[in-house]
């Protein structure tokens, strides 16, 4: 699996609260993505920067979703630069279903 983290900083900082509404606008565009498991969104504590960490089954289904129109759409709506980091992620441990979750 992959773990991919976006990040972009704002142009002026944000409460939690606003951005919660901000994540709760385009977080039903998330659901049902292909091979995206899990999606949380985060926010800085001075609220000068957000983004997401991302859960996927592949890479390629994450590469397939951060394309130049997502950044594009990031760029339109947040007024900033996308940065998005890859990991490796051989397990993940899931307390909510109870399951450890390997890709081996």
């Amino acid at each position: 699996m992959i773990i991919a983290i976006t990040n972009f900083q704002l142009p002026k900082p944000v409460t939690r609260e606003e951005a919660q509404r901000l994540f709760l606008s385009t977080a039903p565009t998330y659901q049902g993505v292909t091979g995206l498991v899990r999606k949380s969104y985060v926010v800085s504590d001075d609220g000068s920067s957000v983004g997401g960490i991302y859960l996927w089954n592949s890479r390629a289904e994450a590469e397939a979703v951060f394309t130049e129109s997502w950044r594009a759409y990031v760029r339109g709506k947040y007024n900033s630069e996308p940065s998005v980091t890859y990991f490796d992620s051989p397990v993940t441990v899931d307390n909510v279903t109870h399951e450890i979750l390997s890709d081996a």
